[in-house]
């Protein structure tokens, strides 16, 4: 029996991909909504079995505050989070809150599937290996954490980054191409090169991933800081006297 569902994200184009995917998978959904600030009203007014709220950063402060209403007005709505590789404090705030479940961004469909049908029959939708993480993490804590973002961006060339925002803002391969001034095979390419890089299969979950890590707005500010000044040049030896 299929779910009757909102999902709510901050990014409509992955809010309405993923709800077009679970319509195909014969679930009811009410609403593809963004951005996430008016996740609580909507709802509260349509009071559906789950909710999927998508957040990119699951520890900042106040994340969490439209979860904390809607279990409070609607306390039969199940809320599943839908988020980056999280802290143990972001899981731990997600909980707290009143979600039933906290699901990776990048996690298959079949995956949200399952973590929207336990939190539907009352069970904690979370999965061991994010349990198993955020434990380890508790007991050894690194020292600086990893900030996966600026990871993969120095995994990405200069012109791998600019597909990468073009990807994101929707560009078919043609349009790439024209935007950057190359071949279409060549855009092609890069587009392979920047999805095998980042550990992706489709360009909808490369937008997602660089969305939900923070890549896309720090390619913006590599792409748009000035150059490096550079250091005057060395002079060379005298000219002979004539």
């Amino acid at each position: 029996m299929g779910v009757r569902l909102m999902v709510v994200d901050d990014h409509r184009l992955l809010a309405e991909a993923l709800a077009s995917a679970l319509k195909l998978r014969g679930h009811r959904v009410l609403a593809a909504a963004a951005p996430s600030a008016g996740a609580a009203d909507l709802v509260v007014s349509r009071a559906p079995e789950v909710c999927l709220l998508g957040t990119a950063a699951p520890a900042e402060p106040g994340v969490f505050d439209p979860v904390v209403r809607i279990k409070k007005e609607r306390p039969q709505v199940a809320v599943v989070v839908l988020g980056p590789v999280p802290s143990p404090r972001g899981i731990a705030a997600a909980f707290a809150a009143g979600a039933s479940g906290y699901v990776r961004h990048d996690e298959r469909i079949e995956g949200v599937e399952r973590a929207m049908m336990k939190a539907r029959a009352g069970e904690a939708a979370v999965a061991p290996q994010l349990l198993q993480g955020a434990f380890a993490e508790l007991l050894n804590p690194a020292a600086q954490p990893d900030d996966e973002g600026a990871r993969l961006l120095r995994m990405l060339t200069p012109r791998e980054v600019e597909v990468l925002v073009r990807v994101a803002e929707g560009e078919d391969t043609r349009l790439i191409a024209a935007g950057m001034g190359i071949a279409p095979s060549t855009a092609r390419t890069h587009v392979q090169r920047v999805l095998m890089k980042l550990g992706v299969g489709s360009r909808l979950e490369a937008a997602a991933l660089a969305a939900r890590t923070g890549l896309l707005d720090r390619a913006a500010t590599r792409r748009t800081a000035p150059p490096p000044p550079q250091p005057p040049p060395t002079p060379g030896p005298p000219a002979p006297a004539p």
